[in-house]
């Protein structure tokens, strides 16, 4: 038996799952202390599951927590950062494309290193190892607690990276150290930004994994425990802390691995509709699309991995109102208030939660509440509210044949005509909790993203360098080897660059080998 749980800005939705049954599901709303939340949603799914601690094998957890810190510019440390890269790096300094307030968030403390490697991996300028030692008793005296080092093709050859930890460690022994090698891929400028943002969570993420330990302990629960990040994988605890970045976005993963699970499908489109929000997502192979671009979030540029998501302001508490300009509905929202504000909950709001529930679309709260309503606004506003959708399925969608929708979240009770560019649509069983399945349902990937050059070791050898290599660091993060099976290939031919240069990104995953794996509470 193991328990899937999701920790949201509103509410922590909790499923308990027998191998691929869902024996029981529960939200409960996300407490200030997290740990409160999770103890009352899993308490509640296990006794409702008529199921007791000792019965439960695993945990996974889904958060939004670093997500909401980052792009609220709450809770964030000042950041030392060392770039490994001069002479070539010298004239755009680190942070330049940052926003004023977050940059001055981060503070003044950059050190630019002579160093760094060619695309294939060989030195482009050895690591100027003192440099390195006196940039570590610089931030030492500032009282940095938290370091991002980036180095040059640093994805390819890691070594200067680890080489400068090393150092670093040596003059700030209880420093928190981000390696951007082990974050984002090619291209240095959002590599570091991603490793500068992982650095600056750093006492956050151990506050929060705290907490999960914590309510587990409460709970007796002494199983291992994972969290998901954001491919739609698993990372252990201790993990996570190290590398809170990873589980950006994870929330409109999980609810897209809970929706494969829940329909049956592996290529889909996904609306995951929630309070204020909806996100689409494409489904390949049961695992969400990725972004090809450069990821924007808070304001910051990245390259590390993230779904391929359209978020639209569109939810089941969206409001809805009659303008000059005619009927609208969102993008604000009463989001968590929905259930005091909502007319059909005893409020005075018009939502779009209330127009599902006059065109008896939704058994939710009193529906005498809206039947005052006017046929001609309420099937106005179904109109719009369906015309955002398929506007957004028409943005996500890869080609003009049509293909299955699969609506989850609480408020997938605001769609039921058909989606124009859809083959169908589909409402699972469970919906309003696809994220906390999704999370029950996680395996552990391991990926690679390396350039090869193609004259000097072959095609063929080259694909299977990637390969291994993907798969040793999906068992070292706890995969079962029996069951890895590659998932994602993509080689892109770089022309500028000699000898036949490809670069090769290989993911594999697997399921969760328990006899090894885990962080105990």
């Amino acid at each position: 038996m193991r328990i899937g749980v999701d920790v949201g800005g509103t509410n922590t939705d909790a499923v308990v799952m027998d191998g691929r049954t869902v024996l029981a599901s529960h939200k409960a709303p996300t407490s200030e202390n997290v740990s409160d939340g999770i103890v009352a949603a899993i308490g509640e799914v296990l006794r409702r599951a008529d199921a007791s601690a000792a019965d439960v094998r695993t945990v996974m957890i889904g958060t939004t927590h670093f997500t909401n810190a980052f792009v609220q510019r709450q809770h964030l440390l000042p950041v030392g950062i060392v770039r490994i890269a001069l002479p070539s790096s010298r004239g755009i300094p680190p942070l330049s494309d940052w926003p004023a307030d977050i940059a001055e968030a981060m503070g003044p403390h950059h050190h630019m290193i002579t160093g760094g490697y060619q695309f294939d991996g060989s030195v482009a300028d050895p690591l100027d190892e003192g440099a390195v030692a006196a940039a570590a008793r610089s931030l030492r005296n500032a009282g940095i607690a938290t370091v991002a080092i980036t180095g040059l093709f640093s994805p390819v050859n890691p070594a200067m990276e680890v080489r400068a930890a090393e150092i670093i460690r040596q003059e700030m022994p209880d420093a928190a150290l981000t390696l951007s090698s082990q974050i984002g891929r090619m291209g240095i400028l959002e590599r570091e930004n991603a490793a500068v943002m992982n650095a600056s969570l750093a006492e956050l993420s151990r506050e929060v994994v705290g907490s999960f330990r914590a309510a587990l302990t409460r709970l007796d629960i002494r199983a291992p425990f994972f969290i998901s990040q954001n491919d739609g994988t698993l990372m252990s605890a201790a993990f996570v802390e190290r590398y809170p970045v990873l589980t950006f976005a994870s929330g409109p993963t999980n609810s897209m691995r809970g929706a494969a699970y829940l329909s049956g499908l592996e290529d889909a489109l996904i609306a995951d509709i929630g309070g204020t929000t909806t996100d689409i997502g494409v489904l390949r192979n049961g695992f969400p699309r990725e972004s090809s671009l450069s990821v924007d979030v808070g304001g910051v540029r990245t390259n590390f991995r993230m779904p391929d998501v359209l978020a639209l302001g569109l939810g089941g508490g969206s409001l809805v109102a009659e303008t000059d300009a005619g009927l609208t509905v969102g993008p604000r929202s009463i989001g968590y208030r929905l259930t005091r504000d909502a007319l059909v909950f005893g409020g005075d709001t018009l939502c779009a939660t209330d127009i599902a529930v006059a065109a008896g679309y939704a058994a939710i709260g009193d529906a005498s509440r809206v039947a005052h309503l006017s046929a001609a606004l309420v099937q106005a506003a179904v109109q719009r509210i369906h015309r955002i959708v398929a506007e957004g399925v028409d943005r996500m969608k890869a080609s003009a044949t049509p293909v299955p929708l699969v609506l989850v979240g609480g408020g997938a009770v605001l769609i039921r005509d058909a989606i124009g560019g859809t083959s169908e649509v589909i409402v699972p069983e469970h919906a309003g909790v696809a994220n906390a399945i999704g999370a029950s349902i996680a395996q552990i990937s391991g990926e690679t993203d390396r350039v090869f050059a193609y004259e000097a070791v072959g095609r063929e050898a080259a694909l299977e360098e990637a390969a291994n290599e993907a798969r040793d660091k999906a068992v070292a993060a706890g995969a079962d080897p029996a069951t890895l099976e590659i998932i994602d290939r993509e080689e892109v031919p770089l022309a500028y660059m000699p000898g036949g240069a490809v670069r090769i990104r290989v993911k594999v995953s697997g399921d969760l080998d328990l006899a090894r794996s885990g962080d105990t509470a």
